[in-house]
């Protein structure tokens, strides 16, 4: 699926939020991760963030996580020429957790990498990180 996306004039923003802080309504896709275990309720993560590498492989090594990317990439493959077609070449991705500072974050950073070597406009925006 990966090998399928290609930049095609597409500029991509991926933004991390918390739900507790409201959701962003401008957002083209918007995705929720509060299924995946939360590095919160384990004392050592709470304090950090998805840009630490110890609540990223803790999100990241989830086989649920895994799925969630696969399957949110391959959506978003059938869906860009539409979105082109129809004149869009501005998109937010917005993923959610609770408080946007773990989950979200590691998930945004990640697909952020992912798509960077596909698309030449990506940037990962962390709104609620503290």
């Amino acid at each position: 699926v990966f090998a399928q996306l290609s930049d095609r004039g597409i500029h991509l923003s991926l933004l991390s939020f918390g739900y507790k802080y409201g959701i962003p309504y401008d957002a083209d896709f918007i995705l929720d991760c509060r299924f995946i275990p939360n590095p919160h309720w384990v004392p050592e993560l709470q304090p950090l963030s998805g840009q630490d590498g110890a609540v990223a492989k803790m999100v990241l090594d989830n086989p649920a996580t895994k799925d969630f990317i696969k399957n949110f990439l391959h959506l978003f493959n059938g869906t860009k020429d539409g979105f082109l077609q129809e004149g869009k070449r501005y998109l937010t991705i917005a993923i959610g957790c609770t408080g946007g500072q773990h989950r979200s974050v590691a998930i945004t950073e990640e697909l952020s990498k992912i798509l960077s070597n596909k698309f030449s406009s990506v940037t990962a925006i962390h709104r609620d990180i503290k």
